[in-house]
């Protein structure tokens, strides 16, 4: 609680971090020099980055150990979405990760016993002390798994807006800088893109409709916004992998991994290495499905001036998308997919939003939270831009 109050120096977040890292094991990726690279999300709704950009960065060549975590909340969590493929296993051991990255050159996985174990032990103990948002306690818990991956370069997507864990950009900023600091004074090249997040990201909201949206935009289908976030982070991290040498370049070669295929290969093959079916990639129906469908519409004519991404992500976890407690039990074939974003034109009772659900009684409360999401002006509205601002060490 004092450090929450009073925050900590530099010196004694980088103590804390180092200690939080020596608790456990490391992953040894020194034979891949610059090539091993990860990248980190601090959470909104609708981000199924990862799930693209993990399989998209190996196809050119990156090493990616993707360590991930679950939702709580309104945010949804890599591993549910993940865990929502037929048979997919995030637990790998370190062995089991080691023969990921080696064969297919990325992995998608959750944090191990082993990795950085004081940080789950901080961690239970802020979040029933409600010291949870504090910058300093924040980076070192990202930080020191990080670290403990062995990795050389990380890329850090951290959320702003009403969906975001930080929803003021100078409270943004400053996590930021802190995380871009930390990562660099541990040896780890690290670069930050402040990324809006005051309307979901993408269309679907939801674990099985999410991988559904994240595989459509490793075939080139995706959504505008999803698909130039995800190919702005994969130019950052080849970048630091040493892929291309300028940014430009590295983004054009993530675009032709994306148009030739490789990417989506990549996809199939990591679901495949870790258990689950890799049909799910051809065949949308071998994931769950929700028993039942409701539209919302329009209440007027005019323009989608906003969709309030926490109310949304509140709404998807109504339906059982997400966790209220980290014992509750997720459904993977629920969940919300948008046909409508901000600045699009919209008639009267025109569908704004598809609600996938399986249980009744929670339909009414979300359908709510769903409306009062929407706001429609006469004037057409200005989504802004995806990318807030971006930091680097010096």
């Amino acid at each position: 609680m004092a450090v929450a109050i009073r925050g900590m120096t530099p010196d004694e977040t980088d103590a804390l971090t180092a200690a939080m890292i020596d608790s456990g094991a490391r992953l040894d990726l020194s034979p891949y020099g610059s090539r091993a690279v990860d990248k980190h999300s601090t959470g909104g709704v609708g981000d199924k980055v990862s799930l693209v950009l993990v399989p998209l960065a190996a196809a050119c060549g990156a090493i990616v150990p993707g360590m991930s975590g679950r939702g709580l909340g309104h945010t949804g969590g890599t591993l549910d979405k993940l865990e929502a493929i037929p048979g997919f296993r995030t637990d790998l051991s370190l062995e089991a990760c080691y023969a990921a990255l080696e064969r297919v050159g990325g992995c998608l996985i959750g944090q191990t016993r082993t990795i950085a174990p004081a940080d789950r032990t901080l961690y239970a103990l802020r979040d029933v002390t409600g010291t949870v948002e504090s910058v300093p306690l924040i980076a070192a818990s990202i930080l020191s798994k990080k670290i403990a991956e062995g990795i050389s370069g990380l890329v850090l997507d951290v959320k702003v807006g009403s969906g975001a864990f930080m929803p003021s950009l100078s409270r943004a900023r400053d996590l930021a800088g802190e995380l871009v600091r930390l990562g660099t004074a541990h040896n780890v090249r690290t670069v930050a893109r402040l990324t809006a997040m005051d309307q979901p990201l993408g269309l679907a909201v939801g674990n099985a409709l999410e991988v559904v949206e994240a595989t459509e935009t490793l075939k080139g289908r995706g959504p505008a916004d999803l698909m130039a976030i995800c190919l702005d982070l994969a130019a950052e991290l080849l970048l630091l992998a040493g892929v291309a040498p300028e940014l430009d370049q590295a983004r054009d070669r993530a675009v032709r991994a994306l148009e030739g295929g490789q990417g989506l290969e990549t996809w199939r093959r990591m679901i495949e290495h870790q258990g689950g079916d890799p049909r799910v990639v051809d065949d949308y129906a071998r994931l769950p499905g929700a028993s039942s469908r409701q539209m919302v519409v329009a209440s007027r004519s005019g323009f989608v001036a906003g969709l309030e991404a926490r109310a949304i992500g509140l709404a998807s976890g109504r339906l059982g998308a997400a966790r209220g407690t980290v014992d509750d039990r997720v459904d993977p074939a629920v969940g919300i997919v948008l046909s409508k974003k901000v600045g699009d034109r919209v008639a009267r009772g025109e569908p704004v939003a598809e609600v996938h659900y399986t249980d009744p009684s929670r339909l009414e409360e979300a359908l709510r939270q769903i409306e009062a999401a929407v706001r429609i002006t006469d004037e057409p509205a200005d989504p802004g831009p995806l990318t807030l601002d971006r930091v680097e060490a010096g």
